[in-house]
């Protein structure tokens, strides 16, 4: 699959904003979209079933903005807003903006600009994370551009240096790299695979190290407040899983033994963050039998140290004893990072 360099610079973005119950939230995110330095988009609104004003505010702004497309549907949750989305776009590019969420102003035209530099097919940027008394900010600004494998290593290793999480949100896709991709409907962590099957199609990527996406965190009701455990074992696990066979089919079984090793790091961290609390301990043995009946298999791909030899230890540690890997991690927290950035 050849992507030459596009030649208009002035394409269509297709964006995509599920609306369920936002009344509160929906004026600052649409007019953040409305307002966008690059202006041909198409803003696709779509009101999956809301039972507040989100309907008519919906109506409203399609009334003042040519641009603006609604689609009405009923209640059938994130996924299957955003696949009622990608039913009506006609952008060479698509976009996606969580209703609670806003964007810096300049978003679009940056991401479009740095995708048309860099003969790119995805671009992705860093995000600001939006507290209610806080926004917490980072970045330099600097634009990096990568070859697909470069774009999955750090997707992968899932680092502060390039924040390429698999959230949809964060990115600009052409629309080549996910045409026919869907969002899977009644399932959390949704994001994981079409990110994935993005990634493993495109020829370049590119990312842009300055915050232009406000992500709110802490949000009442929010789905990312729904119960933890329910998404890891019923979503998040399942669905990493699949990324890891997607990967070893679609690129290498070397990369497919890279995304295994990360998957096998979020085990760990996923038993410290369950063992905490007494509510989710069971959870956190869970995590213990699932990672000693899959032994052979983790210290197979763990031979490969990409983290270094460290990693490899406290992973063998904590084959041996779960609870002794969890006194070393917090004793490392505790004494060993604060001395070594004295």
């Amino acid at each position: 699959m050849r992507m030459d360099k596009c030649v208009n610079k002035n394409d269509l973005i297709s964006v995509i904003v599920p609306v369920y119950n936002m009344e509160q939230y929906m004026e600052r995110c649409v007019n953040s979209i409305i307002n966008q330095t690059y202006h041909n988009l198409e803003i696709i609104l779509v009101d999956d079933g809301s039972t507040d004003h989100s309907t008519a505010m919906c109506d409203e702004y399609a009334l003042r903005d040519e641009r603006i497309k609604v689609v009405h549907k009923p209640n059938g949750g994130l996924s299957d807003a955003r696949n009622a989305g990608l039913a009506v776009v006609s952008g060479n590019y698509v976009g996606y903006v969580d209703s609670d969420d806003w964007i810096e102003p300049q978003m679009y035209e940056k991401m479009y600009a740095a995708c048309v530099e860099n003969n790119a097919q995805v671009a992705v940027c860093r995000y600001a994370k939006a507290y209610q008394d806080r926004i917490e900010r980072g970045g330099n600004g600097r634009i990096t551009a990568f070859d697909r494998e470069g774009i999955l290593k750090v997707y992968l290793s899932d680092t502060d240096e390039y924040v390429v999480y698999n959230s949809v949100w964060s990115k600009l896709f052409a629309r080549e790299v996910v045409e026919g991709v869907l969002f899977p409907v009644g399932k959390n962590s949704e994001d994981i695979m079409y990110t994935t099957r993005a990634f493993c199609k495109l020829e370049r990527a590119v990312y842009i190290d300055e915050c232009l996406y406000n992500y709110v965190l802490d949000r009442e009701g929010s789905i990312m407040n729904v119960n933890r455990t329910e998404r890891m074992f019923g979503d998040e696990i399942p669905f990493w899983r699949e990324h890891i066979a997607y990967i070893r089919q679609h690129v290498s079984d070397q990369m497919g033994d890279m995304a295994a090793y990360y998957f096998y790091r979020r085990m760990l961290s996923y038993y410290m963050e369950l063992s905490q609390i007494s509510a989710t301990r069971d959870a956190a043995r869970r995590i213990v039998s699932m990672m000693k009946s899959e032994k052979k298999e983790i210290l197979r791909v763990y031979q490969s140290a990409y983290e270094g030899n460290g990693d490899v230890a406290r992973m063998r540690i904590f084959l041996m004893s779960p609870t002794g890997y969890k006194v070393i991690n917090k004793l490392y927290e505790k004494v060993i990072i604060p001395f070594r950035y004295k």
